[in-house]
């Protein structure tokens, strides 16, 4: 029974890294494709 428990809280744990790197990496794409918007207009 541990060994269920750890591995579940492992995935529980990889998950969360997963959507937070994708959240970081949007919030970054959306930011660049800002500056570039900001740099296209003026």
């Amino acid at each position: 029974m541990p060994a269920e428990t750890t591995n579940s809280a492992t995935e529980d744990r990889t998950q969360a890294v997963e959507s937070e790197r994708g959240a970081i990496l949007a919030v970054l794409l959306m930011v660049i494709l800002g500056v570039a918007g900001i740099f296209a207009v003026s």
